[in-house]
């Protein structure tokens, strides 16, 4: 039952971020009655008492808080956001709205429907068994479903990149992480939010973001960025340090391997004593509660239904450098339920 419940949530989050209140509540400066909510969202007037049913539950779920609002003399209930309900504004910088929306998409709800068939069938994933297509190739033939992806991958870039910059302990990780190289490549970095993020940050670095041909196709460099079109599995361009945020986990163990022995060749000659950092999940790493090992396993089974990849423990992410001939490694665990893994 609990299980189902958080399934509605879910979707009654999605609604919320779809008809835009969150960002109209933010716009408003203030608490926000319900008839001023349903006027400034612009729904049919036939669905105030809805309007207040979600609103009640996007309430109880935190995203939301009630507000008295005076108006001559009177009281009347308004709606304010928390904290929590900040990260739904999509002109936040640590907005979680494009993954969320990606995840909830239709599209890639539909493996989760083929779970059962996949594990009888010889697919590679059950999103392959729902779409007749890898993730891959349908973010490249559904323009919708990429934008989707694109943007989810953009706001979880943001985020990672916010916190390594602003908000870490030690006053600037990011800077002190990339400190003493002068080139960094990232890998698989998309169109380029994490790599921009680091150039801007490290104007020392010199930063390519590396990427599929269609993925950085007529994008534009800055002077400390530059995109390169290519396949991680064939070559990688040389760099002091090769950056893999959110890669590994979508590919087993012998594809990992090969990734990270195109890294090595890399950074070879490298006399900055060259290294690969790597972005992801370490499960059950310094795991602070029973939350947060649920949200790694999710995470796990996510990318199992969409990629048949998988997040690893600490001895799975060790057999994997040494099997790609790196024997030294270091886990910063920084980043909520991720970490950062230096491997040298």
């Amino acid at each position: 039952m609990e299980s189902h419940v958080q399934l509605y949530q879910f979707d009654v989050t999605k609604c919320a971020v779809q008809l835009g209140i969150p960002d109209t509540i933010q716009r408003h400066g203030k608490p926000m009655s319900l008839a001023e909510l349903e006027a400034a969202i612009c729904i049919n007037q036939e669905k105030t008492q809805s309007l207040g049913q979600l609103m009640r539950v996007l309430t109880q779920s935190g995203f939301f808080e009630k507000k008295f609002i005076i108006k001559s003399n009177d009281k009347e209930v308004g709606y304010a956001l928390t904290k929590a309900g900040q990260l739904l504004v999509r002109e936040n910088p640590l907005a979680v709205t494009p993954f969320m929306l990606a995840i909830l998409d239709q599209d890639a709800q539909k493996p989760w429907h083929y779970l059962s068939n996949w594990f009888q069938n010889r697919d590679r994933s059950a999103f392959q068994t729902a779409h007749g297509k890898t993730v891959w190739e349908l973010a490249n033939n559904m323009p919708k479903f990429n934008d989707y992806f694109n943007e989810a991958m953009a706001s979880d870039s943001r985020l990672v990149a916010t916190y390594l910059f602003d908000y870490s302990e030690e006053g600037n990780l990011g800077k002190a992480l990339f400190e003493g190289l002068n080139s960094l490549v990232d890998v698989g970095g998309g169109t380029g939010t994490m790599t921009k993020a680091i150039a801007d940050a490290c104007p020392w670095l010199n930063c390519i973001c590396f990427d599929l041909p269609h993925v950085v196709a007529g994008l534009q460099g800055t002077k400390n960025l530059t995109y390169i079109g290519g396949n991680m599995f064939e070559a990688i361009p040389q760099g002091d340090a090769i950056l893999l945020k959110w890669i590994l986990h979508d590919w087993n163990d012998e594809e990992c391997v090969k990734i990270l022995k195109q890294c090595k060749e890399a950074i070879m000659n490298s006399d900055k004593g060259g290294r690969v950092i790597i972005i992801d999940i370490v499960i059950g790493h310094q795991t602070e509660d029973y939350k947060s090992l649920e949200t790694q396993l999710l995470f796990d089974l996510q990318v199992m239904v969409w990629a048949r990849g998988k997040q690893r423990d600490e001895t799975e992410w060790y057999k994997l450098f040494l099997n790609a001939g790196f024997n030294q490694y270091k886990i910063i665990s920084k980043l909520g339920v991720r970490s950062i893994i230096e491997i040298y």
